[in-house]
């Protein structure tokens, strides 16, 4: 997925970093980048219930974040309502030589912006296509595509990137001067998600090659 042309995202009461400024930014094209490295995000909304967060897949395409869901759902129901999506990748255990100073690597962004749910088939089947190679690239032209009866129960909601922030944590521990002779081991634990080793389907015909990712 291209990244859009660089800008600076106007910065609002809702995006402002008022912690550790030096860690976030509001350029597009990195958080884009964030966007585009994670397959999970978090959605939270203002249900019939009161506040509810949904866990689900997205993609980015151009400059909007699109989610999937069934238009039955909570999530699929929220047309014309104001969201929150959160995405966060975990990059490493900050281990320090003080308890207080214990913390985490990471890449986060945060989205605001109101739900439009996507009514044109081109649209439509555009973003499902690229949502599936989100999942494993170059899949979409290997499978067999939606069904109109699959589209009709399917819904997709459309949030411009008009309104988010990044903020992100490198490096190592960072011990104050006196603790830096305390007696335990001090420094960065990297975590990496990887994939596993494909597993056919019980039910799979032919000598299909496996994908790779």
């Amino acid at each position: 997925m291209s990244l859009p042309p660089a800008r600076t995202l106007p910065e609002t009461d809702r995006t402002r970093l008022l912690r550790r400024r030096q860690r976030g930014s509001h350029e597009l094209a990195e958080i884009c980048e964030v966007l585009d490295a994670g397959l999970v995000c978090h959605v939270g909304f203002v249900g019939a219930h009161g506040p509810c967060v949904v866990p689900t897949t997205y993609v980015r395409v151009d400059e909007a974040v699109y989610l999937h869901g069934a238009p039955a759902s909570r999530l699929g129901r929220a047309d014309g309502q104001p969201l929150c999506i959160a995405v966060t990748l975990l990059d490493g255990l900050v281990l320090a030589r003080s308890a207080m100073h214990h913390s985490m690597n990471y890449r986060s962004v945060i989205v605001y912006g109101e739900a439009a749910l996507v009514t044109d088939d081109r649209e439509q089947l555009r973003v499902l296509a690229a949502l599936v190679d989100r999942v494993m690239p170059g899949r979409a032209a290997q499978v067999r595509p939606p069904s109109p009866a699959e589209l009709a129960a399917t819904a997709l909601l459309r949030v411009a990137l008009t309104e988010a922030s990044l903020k992100r944590r490198t490096g190592p521990p960072v011990d104050d001067p006196e603790d830096l002779d305390w007696p335990c081991w001090a420094g960065v634990v990297p975590l990496v998600e990887r994939a596993e080793p494909p597993v056919p389907a019980p039910d799979l015909r032919g000598a299909w090659p496996a994908p790779a990712r």
